[in-house]
Formats: C-alpha cells, structure tokens, sequence
C-alpha cells in the first residue's frame, strides 16, 4: 500500500514539475507549443517552419519575426517559454 501510494505521489509531482517547466521554443514540437497558452497549432507549426528556415532563436523576443506572433503574445508567454 506504502509503495503504490509513494508511487503515486512521485507520478504527481514530476507532471507537476513538468506543467511548470518553460517551453524550450528551440526544441520543442509542433505539439508541445500548442499547449501555450494563447498558441495554437497554426502558430505553433509557423514557429517550427520558421525555426526550422531559419535556425534557432537566439532570444525570446525574436519570437516576434514570426508571422502571426507579435510583442503581445511574447509578453503573455512570459515565462512560460525560454531558448536554450
């Protein structure tokens, strides 16, 4: 019972810590962008294409030279995405 319990409790956590962790925008998927909040899967595929055109982003707000993603949207990602 302690194990199933104590596996549970790590199971929780380590989504938690994952639902907290930023977005590498330089790494991550068509799929892991859309779960952004405020990006769906168009401009989730837009920021693929063009990292994939382009190269990687060297900072977060280079976000902006892609079509469709503007200063607003950078500033309500927040911390929610980071390049690395």
């Amino acid at each position: 019972m302690r194990t199933i319990l104590f596996s549970t409790l790590c199971g929780v956590l380590l989504m938690a810590a994952t639902a907290l962790a930023a977005v590498n925008i330089n790494k991550a998927s068509v799929s892991e962008i859309s779960q952004l909040k405020g990006i769906g899967e168009v401009k989730a595929q837009a920021i693929v294409d063009y990292r994939e055109k382009h190269g990687a982003f060297a900072s977060v707000a280079d976000l902006a030279k892609v079509k469709g993603i503007g200063d607003k949207t950078i500033e309500k990602l927040g911390k929610d995405i980071t390049v690395q």
